[in-house]
């Protein structure tokens, strides 16, 4: 929040809108003589008048806030005049959504590789059950997909069961192209 006027230095506003910067300017705590582009864009985006306006209407601890959030999507839509921000958003949304494919497919990889150290004998067989036989077998084939979000083919009966249920269910569909992640856009 630097304030141009003290030092006769027009403000950003000011300067850009070629007008005489006055000392209660509502501009100048929030465009800066040293950032001219800052508010270039957001005019360029909203238009003065509409900031000024605003500006008016938020209360004095929240102009700063409001400031940041037109600059950020003004620059955003400068770079992007389709999507702006929301193309970012976009873009972080599904960058999340292929990193927990990702981290499922390694967490299937530790479950598989762990229990596959594990001898049958070391486990203790729960509570209600008299074998480990009782319980449905398990196991893991060949990996589908790529670019680390496959997923594992089951394999009917290999030597080893699991003494409790796994997290995901037994229906399997032949369309590999369905998506994971769960979440709407």
């Amino acid at each position: 929040m630097a304030s141009s006027s003290s030092y006769n230095s027009p403000c950003a506003a000011c300067k850009f809108l070629r007008r005489k910067c006055m000392s209660g300017c509502i501009f100048a705590p929030y465009f800066p003589p040293e950032e001219p582009q800052k508010f270039a864009n957001v005019h360029k985006i909203f238009g003065a008048s509409n900031v000024t306006k605003l500006l008016n209407e938020l209360l004095p601890h929240q102009r700063e806030d409001a400031v940041n959030s037109l600059a950020y999507e003004a620059e955003a839509r400068v770079r992007d005049p389709v999507y702006g921000c929301v193309g970012a958003i976009s873009f972080l949304q599904r960058q999340v959504q292929r990193l927990q494919k990702e981290l499922d497919a390694a967490n299937a990889d530790l479950l598989r590789y762990s229990f596959s150290d594990i001898s049958p004998a070391a486990i203790s067989v729960p509570p209600g059950l008299t074998s480990l036989q009782q319980i449905p077998q398990r196991g893991f084939g060949a990996r589908i997909g790529n670019e680390g979000s496959g997923f594992y083919l089951q394999t009917p009966n290999t030597a080893y069961s699991y003494p409790y249920s796994l997290p995901w269910n037994d229906n399997f569909s032949d369309d590999i192209s369905e998506g994971g992640g769960g979440g709407n856009l």
